[in-house]
């Protein structure tokens, strides 16, 4: 069992840059909601709920937005942390109180190396994992059970490997890279050919305005192999049961700090830039370009070739199917403009209430029509 963690309440201020209001050596061993929180645990209070859950808590000590404090009965808090940035300091807060992964120093017995493997100081190697011929793995990576990396794979310094992670043959990571469990990293491209002119040629060649109908020949799919690899820039994450395809002929490449999330398709040849942020069940085609600085909300599709550029803001469960210029915000399938897309979400809802009022129109006017005009008289 791992032990138990402590720090004092001047402690954690320094490391977030927070103020403390109280008793500063008030010692916490943990962090919390306020609901849930014991006497040991600091309380975080980032919304309307924790507010009211800090009411009834037994914690003794509370991080708290800034502007909140004076709106907050001390009860029974002793000390408090007023933050400027509640969501930053969170992170600073929740990394003081994250335990190690429970992993043995050293190469577990049952853990095969290949010939040539190279590993650096502090290295420890789970249960049942698998490292191929020749890869090199950099000092204080953990490497969980059951992960399996390819030959000739180079693994930069502080890297964090969850379990059921796979690594493919040559592919590139840098220094403190973290995958989480089940992530695949170097498979095959989703990259086939008709050995006639397939539907999908047919379909690009066709006017869509014109011809809905498709025509061409699916037999005989002949797979593409995938001889390129994979690049994980320094200080990327990879969420759980991702899958990072290989290059067909070159790499595949994700950018410094990107981060992305579970579930997420990431297609070969890909390039994502520096600082993305890519949430989950997001799929990106291949041959996919996004800038730096990036953010695709959960379920975002991109169609292959697509360029996003940088400091752009895709919207959950957009389609993208064009390129993205720098700094703009699309939502919609297809994606557009956030202030088109709108627009054209009002212009729909107007379009069904003069849908009404016409309906109303017509009604009336076959009304006037059903009535006899004025200089008609019976028996004419």
């Amino acid at each position: 069992m791992a032990a138990a963690l402590s720090h004092t309440l001047q402690q954690l201020a320094e490391r977030v840059g927070a103020e403390v209001e109280g008793d500063g050596a008030l010692v916490v061993r943990g962090l919390a909601h306020p609901a849930t929180a014991g006497t040991d645990d600091l309380a975080l209070v980032l919304d309307a709920t924790g507010v009211a859950a800090l009411a009834t808590s037994a914690a003794r000590a509370a991080a708290v937005p800034r502007g909140l404090r004076a709106k907050l009965s001390a009860g029974g808090v002793a000390a408090w942390l007023l933050l400027d940035r509640p969501r930053l300091a969170m992170a600073g807060l929740a990394e003081a109180f994250e335990q190690p992964p429970a992993l043995a120093p050293g190469v577990h017995p049952s853990a095969v190396l290949g010939e040539g493997v190279v590993l650096g100081e502090g290295v420890r190697i789970g249960p049942l994992a698998v490292i191929g011929d020749g890869t090199q793995i950099g000092a204080e990576t953990l490497v969980a059970g059951q992960v399996t990396i390819g030959a000739d794979v180079t693994v930069g310094s502080g890297c964090r490997f969850a379990a059921g992670v796979r690594i493919g043959d040559r592919v590139r990571i840098g220094d403190r890279v973290i995958l989480q469990p089940n992530c695949v990293i170097g498979s095959d491209g989703f990259s086939y050919v008709t050995e006639e002119v397939s539907t999908v040629e047919r379909a690009r060649e066709s006017n869509a305005l014109e011809h809905s109908e498709t025509s061409g020949n699916n037999e005989g799919i002949r797979r593409i192999a995938s001889l390129g690899t994979v690049v994980l820039e320094d200080d990327v994450e990879i969420g759980a049961c991702t899958t990072v395809d290989r290059g067909t002929l070159a790499e595949t490449r994700i950018g410094r700090n990107t981060k992305i999330d579970n579930l997420v398709q990431v297609a070969h040849n890909v390039r994502i830039g520096e600082n993305c942020m890519v949430a989950g069940h997001c799929g990106l085609s291949g041959s996919v370009v996004i800038g730096d600085r990036s953010v695709l909300g959960g379920g975002v599709g991109v169609a292959d070739h697509k360029t996003i550029g940088s400091d752009v803001v895709v919207l959950a469960a957009s389609g993208v199917g064009t390129d993205i210029p720098n700094g703009m915000m699309y939502s919609g399938t297809p994606a557009l403009p956030r202030a088109e897309y709108i627009q054209e979400l009002l212009f729909l809802r107007r379009g069904q209430r003069l849908q009404g009022d016409i309906r109303g129109l017509k009604q009336k006017l076959a009304e006037l029509e059903a009535k006899p005009t004025p200089d008609e008289s019976p028996g004419d």
